[in-house]
Formats: C-alpha cells, sequence, structure tokens
C-alpha cells in the first residue's frame, strides 16, 4: 500500500459534545476574521467583503469536512443554490460534491468491522482500501469478488445518528448565510432533515435504486448498475462499478455538441420521466452522482434522496408551468392557495402583489417547459433568474416563509438540472415527458 494521502482523516467526531466542539471552534475561527475585516476597514473603508467570505468559506468548509455528514451535505446543497451565496462559498461547498477528504484505511477497517463483523479482505476477494470518491455522507471503495468489478459505498461514522443535533448546530451559520427568516428556516431545515434521515439509511437506498433503475430502464441512453443487498448493509452499499468519467472531467475532453445534447437528453428525460410518470424524483442532482460512460451513456450512480410529489403538491405546481395557465388570474391564484404562496389573511393589496410577482418567478423558471426544444448554452436566462432573485431577497415581503415544504427539493432539483445542462451547453427536447393534468380536480 503506497504512503497516507495527506488529506486522509484517521478519526471523525463521533458524540454531539465532540461535533459541537467542532462548531464552536468554526465559530470563534470566522469571529476573529470579521475582527480582522473590519480593523482593515477602517483604514481602508472601500474594502470589500471578498477576502472575509473567502476566509470563512474557507474555515466553515475545512470544518464542516472533519465532520462530514449533514453538516457537510446542507454546504453540498447550498453550493448547487448558486443565487444564494457569495462565490468564495460556492467554490468551497462545491468540493463536498465529490472531492471531500476520505477517510484512512484503518477507520474504514473498524467501521467495515462493526457492520459486517469481517474485514474487507474477508468479505471480497480484492478491496481497495484507498477510497476512489469521497463526498458528505459517504465514500466508495473497489472491489471485486467472483471477477464482479464493483462499487462498496461506506457511510461515514455517526453520520446517522447525528443528523438533528448537527443540523441544530448549523441553523446559526445557516440563518447567517441565507437571511431567512426564523420560521422559514425551521420549515428548510425540517424537510432537509427528513431527507437526511432517509439518505443514510442505505436499506432503504438499496430498495429504491432497484425499484428506481428498474422503472426507469426503458429510457435511452441511461445505465444503472447493479445492487447487490447480500453485499449490503445499514450502512453499506455494494453495487457494481460503472466504468466512466463524472461530468466535470467529461466537459474536459471537450465532447461534440451532439454528445452533450444526449447526454443532456438522457438527463432531462430521466428527471421529468420521474416527475410525471413516477412522481417520484431522484433529488440529487449535483454532478457527483452521474458519470458518462466510454460508449456514451449516462451513468446514475446514486438514489439516496427521493422526494416524493404528493397529488396536492404535483397538480398545482405543474399546472402552473403549463401553457397559457397563468393567463387565468382566478385558476392561478387558486393554485397559488393550494401551494401557501398566497395565504388566507392577505389583503386584497398582497394578493395582487404577490400573484404579480410569482407570475413572473413562473414565467421565468418554466421557459425550458414553455417551448418542445431549449437550448441551455446561453448565459441570459440563467442571469435574469439569478437577477430576479436577488430582487425578492432584497424585499421585506419575502422575508417571512410562503410555499409547501415541498418546494424546498422539487426548486433545488430543477434548478439543479438546469445547471448542469446549462454546464454541458446542452440543447433538449422538453416534451419528451410532460405533466399529466387530466385528473386534476
Amino acid at each position: 500500500m503506497a504512503g497516507k494521502d495527506a488529506r486522509e482523516q484517521d478519526s471523525i467526531p463521533t458524540s454531539k459534545a465532540e461535533r459541537s466542539t467542532q462548531f464552536v471552534k468554526t465559530g470563534l475561527k470566522i469571529g476573529g476574521n470579521y475582527v480582522k475585516h473590519y480593523s482593515k476597514k477602517l483604514f481602508n473603508p472601500d474594502l470589500s467583503r471578498d477576502e472575509l467570505n473567502e476566509d470563512n468559506a474557507t474555515d466553515i468548509y475545512e470544518s464542516l469536512s472533519k465532520l462530514k455528514g449533514s453538516a457537510l451535505k446542507v454546504a453540498q446543497m447550498l453550493s448547487m443554490d448558486k443565487n444564494i451565496l457569495p462565490k468564495a462559498y460556492i467554490n468551497q461547498f462545491s468540493k463536498s460534491q465529490y472531492n471531500a477528504p476520505p477517510l484512512s484505511g484503518p477507520l474504514i477497517v473498524q467501521t467495515f468491522r462493526k457492520f459486517y463483523g469481517k474485514t474487507p479482505e474477508q468479505v471480497f476477494d480484492t478491496f481497495n482500501i484507498r477510497s476512489t470518491n469521497a463526498a458528505s455522507i459517504g465514500q466508495v471503495h473497489e472491489a471485486t469478488l467472483n471477477r464482479k468489478w464493483l462499487a462498496v459505498k461506506i457511510q461515514y461514522p455517526g453520520v446517522g445518528d447525528s443528523i438533528t443535533s448537527d443540523l441544530k448546530l448549523i441553523k446559526p451559520f445557516a440563518f447567517r448565510l441565507l437571511g431567512m427568516s426564523e420560521k422559514e428556516l425551521d420549515i428548510y431545515m425540517k424537510e432537509v432533515e427528513e431527507r437526511l434521515l432517509e439518505e443514510t439509511d442505505y436499506e432503504l437506498e438499496v430498495r429504491r435504486s432497484v425499484e428506481f433503475s428498474q422503472a426507469c430502464a426503458n429510457l435511452q441512453n441511461i445505465i444503472f448498475p447493479t445492487y447487490y443487498p447480500e453485499l449490503s448493509s445499514k450502512r453499506t452499499i455494494t453495487m457494481d462499478w460503472l466504468e466512466g468519467m463524472h461530468l466535470k472531467e467529461y466537459l474536459q475532453t471537450n465532447p461534440s455538441q451532439e454528445d452533450r445534447n444526449r447526454i443532456g437528453q438522457a438527463l432531462w428525460d430521466f428527471y421529468n420521466f420521474q416527475q410525471h410518470e413516477l412522481r417520484a424524483v431522484h433529488a440529487d442532482p449535483h454532478p457527483g452522482n452521474f458519470l458518462v460512460t466510454p460508449d456514451g451513456k449516462l451513468g446514475i450512480i446514486d438514489f439516496g434522496c427521493i422526494k416524493v410529489l404528493p397529488d396536492d403538491f404535483y397538480y398545482p405546481f405543474f399546472s402552473l408551468t403549463s401553457s397559457g395557465f397563468l393567463d387565468d388570474r382566478e385558476k392561478t391564484l387558486r393554485a397559488f392557495r393550494e401551494l401557501e404562496m398566497v395565504q388566507p389573511n392577505d389583503t386584497p393589496a398582497q394578493v395582487d402583489f404577490y400573484y404579480e410577482m410569482y407570475c413572473q418567478m413562473i414565467g421565468l423558471f418554466a421557459k425550458p417547459y414553455s417551448t418542445g426544444i431549449f437550448d441551455f448554452t446561453g448565459t441570459e436566462f440563467f442571469e435574469d433568474i439569478y437577477r430576479y432573485g436577488e430582487m425578492i431577497a432584497r424585499m421585506p415581503e419575502f422575508k417571512q416563509a410562503r410555499g409547501v415544504k415541498h418546494f424546498i427539493y422539487i426548486n433545488r432539483t430543477n434548478f439543479g438540472l438546469y445547471n448542469i445542462l446549462h454546464e454541458l451547453k446542452a440543447t433538449v427536447r422538453t416534451d419528451t415527458f410532460v405533466a399529466d393534468l387530466a385528473l386534476q380536480h
């Protein structure tokens, strides 16, 4: 075995006290960064916050990387919401998508013994103690068994048991970064907690992975690994190894426009088939969850985060994206009320205000759905969305929580999809799977 990776962790804080101490240390570092910033500002009143943001983002990411788990997962989620955070945070937090510091070999063996009662070498013919990818919840190792090339995903120790306490600890950081109201942040954190509790249950993930890969088996240019429940546990997953490049690596090969479009179309179909045919969707569209195989197919390698779309959300939400719907004020307001975007105690003036603002917002969001073909190459569409997001973030009318909790992951899913298609510079057909609103009441 070669020398140890300098970034590897030999231990991970698992107790509530240890993890709390790590947050306190980070808070002290951030306090020091602010003192340094304002000291410099005394001598240079025009000093920007760029250096402060860079220092804070680095310190927060380093701390969350040591903790792993839900705290790092929230950072990963925020890195995808590119209109929420300063660029320094986006650059740091996006590392958690597939490049977090891995755990050392001895710690992996210790974790393995806990769930299998054996060492990795006693379960598999070969097992590479060095991880190939490390993210927020777990890391992946190569293995072989009976001439099969396998990927073994191992969850970090303590991650599944510390979600609730971690989210309480990260709340002050999130409150400062996101600028949400207390009520809105509580709704956000509760929904995140529910999804993370599911995401750390690897037995549930294996069942969902089998179910979703079978349901999506007929989609073109998409491939899924085979999963092995008998070689998996509550904190480990064994599946076939898929050969391929992550999207970032793939784009560095300068693929042709035809190839970009093919991968983009596969991605669009994968998401919209789930939303409209399964009424449940893979709600973690970050680049680390996808591979492009040597034969040009899209490999889906993670089904940890699934968001179910109940009827009372699906019908009003997708009605708003259907052609001409927003032209009917009465129908639109009914949908807004069902989705709690317009609320019972709003005055007539407030109803008019939110009606206008949300119609503009949905008009922007639904642009890809409003034409049969959409080119995600240009920046204008995204600049319009970010500009609008920044505008409403400054408006006092949007400081209070609005909208049902399902928006959190569905907006994240669709904007995440849009962003990946933008990075691919893909042109896709958007009418391959469309909302079935026939049963709407």
